[in-house]
């Protein structure tokens, strides 16, 4: 029999009310021990998705006011009874609620453990598990989109129209080979290619999709890279929405990274103010633009700023050269000032190029428009259920590996026997993403990243 669990659902901290859940074939006994109803009925009494008010008490000592929903069995979140107490927020009551429950029974609940029983008992699919911390720790409208889609199931069904072809074309080749004495039509190699090919395309797609969703997710690595006193503090400053870099008239203020995480529009971007790129004699200016320059390198995104007052100069056309194959866009700061910049030599070099005034805020929409295309994430359709995890990611490759090598099997001439169990190899990997044919270990890895309480 399992445990029954309990933990904190809510978050730790200060706030108007606290959730206590408790899980388990024992979940409504334990919650009587300790609740109170102000009617004076027992949990157990209660019809599933009813709430009582009463009083959280320990050993006849009241210590809080409190709300209990019930949910019995298998109509709740993990399949199981469940109740919840909602209790007056906050660090102390919170807690000490829970080792009252604790106390009375209950044990404490793993991380994800919650989620995990609701997968276990058949309530939930692992792609729509994995879903739930993706739209917990959402950053945007687009990646919170992408995860309710996720657990709506239309991934699952994106997964599921390639397996169900794959499933048929298997079993029709299984019959052919295994029963030729019934009248069972032979598989054209013209329709197995054209099954294979469609199943190719779309996990191609899904496979497509995974870069762009998972930089919704967890934003892309951006750099802001200039000379000195272009601008690149104020650009830093106007995206974070606040003075997190020093801006002076001063060159060569910033002599380090600087970083933040910031939202443009529905694109999270952390972002590295780094010191300017010019030549110095300084030894510690030289190691900040050593830093910048690698910096560039690794980035997923560099924001090249110029200085629109200011003719070009000779480490302007050196960062030019440096972004050659980079996912660049060329910003040209300072246009409320008179221009002495040529512009031409910059949209000749790079492919991007905006004009916009960081001190006056102008600009920024056109900012967030040439970011959303060079990342693709204007492309992306984040209701189509989108690949959300590495492992997910990994059972996709394979299981397009699988189709490409019976393909190359097929017109190679072999036999359709050896067709069949490679194809049963895309199966195997497409059941496991979706949790069908999963192993212990990879089901204790996907709810280990999960918050305690969820």
């Amino acid at each position: 029999m399992e445990k029954t669990i309990s933990a904190i659902s809510t978050a730790n901290g200060i706030g108007g009310i606290g959730v206590i859940r408790i899980s388990g074939q024992s979940a409504i006994e334990t919650a009587d021990r300790v609740f109170k109803a102000a009617s004076g009925k027992k949990l157990c009494e209660l019809k599933g998705y009813t709430a009582a008010y009463g009083k959280i008490c320990d050993e006849g000592e009241e210590i809080d006011e409190a709300v209990a929903l019930v949910f019995r069995a298998p109509h709740s979140y993990t399949g199981e009874d469940v109740v919840e107490l909602s209790c007056h927020g906050g660090l102390y009551v919170t807690k000490r609620v829970l080792r009252v429950v604790l106390k009375n029974g209950a044990y404490p609940a793993e991380a994800g453990e919650f989620t995990k029983r609701a997968f276990l008992n058949g309530k939930t699919g692992l792609t729509e598990a994995e879903a739930v911390m993706d739209i917990i720790s959402a950053r945007g409208a687009q990646s919170a989109r992408a995860a309710l889609s996720c657990m709506e199931g239309k991934l699952r069904k994106r997964i599921d129209t390639v397996r169900d072809r794959l499933v048929n074309t298997a079993a029709h080749l299984s019959a052919w080979a295994d029963y030729p004495e019934e009248d069972i039509p032979e598989v054209s190699a013209d329709t197995l290619i054209e099954t294979l090919s469609e199943c190719r395309k779309e996990l191609s797609s899904l496979l497509e999709g995974y870069d762009k969703g998972k930089i919704m997710r967890e934003g892309v690595d951006t750099v802001i890279a200039g000379r000195p006193n272009v601008g690149k503090s104020t650009i830093m400053n106007l995206l974070s929405g606040c003075e997190r870099s020093i801006v002076t008239n001063i060159p060569g203020t910033t002599r380090d990274i600087i970083e933040e995480t910031v939202m443009l529009g529905e694109i999270p971007l952390r972002l590295s103010d780094t010191a300017g790129i010019h030549y110095t004699d300084d030894p510690v200016e030289k190691l900040g633009v050593e830093r910048a320059k690698d910096r560039i390198k690794k980035a997923g995104l560099v924001l090249a700023v110029f200085d629109s007052s200011r003719p070009l100069s000779d480490d302007d056309k050196e960062l030019i050269d440096l972004l050659t194959d980079a996912p660049a866009l060329a910003v040209i700061n300072k246009t409320d000032l008179p221009p002495l910049l040529d512009a031409d030599y910059i949209r000749s070099k790079l492919r991007r190029c905006i004009f916009i005034s960081a001190l006056a805020g102008d600009g920024a929409d056109e900012l967030e428009k040439q970011v959303s295309e060079i990342i693709g994430a204007s492309e992306l359709d984040a209701s189509q259920g989108i690949l959300a995890t590495e492992r997910q990611r990994s059972c996709a490759e394979a299981a397009l590996a699988s189709i490409n090598e019976a393909s190359q099997t097929l017109l190679s001439g072999i036999t359709l026997d050896a067709v069949t169990v490679i194809i049963e190899e895309a199966i195997d990997h497409l059941l496991e993403l979706t949790g069908e044919r999963v192993t212990e270990a990879v089901v204790d890895k996907v709810f280990s990243r999960f918050c305690v309480g969820k």
